[in-house]
């Protein structure tokens, strides 16, 4: 008959999983939660410039999750005449 032990730092397979996990989900979520704050940035200076923003704009960006691309929409913010104009070039109108 074989016990299995549950305290930490044994090495055990489970254990490894499970800190596996762990650190993958801490990851995603604070890519996530970077996500969402430039999405945020991005709506508050178009608002804070006196745009328009429509809520397909805001859609759009607040369900963006690539940093790339939302590091460019933010630069796009601080110089585009209309909020639709971030998405200039991106490949979909």
């Amino acid at each position: 008959m074989s016990v299995g032990s549950f305290f930490p730092g044994r090495g055990t397979l489970v254990e490894e999983s499970f800190l596996k996990g762990k650190a993958e989900g801490e990851a995603e979520g604070k890519a996530e939660g970077k996500a969402e704050g430039k999405a945020e940035a991005i709506l508050r200076v178009l608002v804070a410039r006196g745009l328009a923003v429509s809520d397909d704009v805001a859609r759009r960006v607040s369900s963006c999750g690539d940093a790339g691309l939302l590091d460019r929409w933010l630069d796009r913010a601080i110089t585009a005449a209309a909020a639709e104009d971030l998405f200039v070039d991106d490949g979909r109108e």
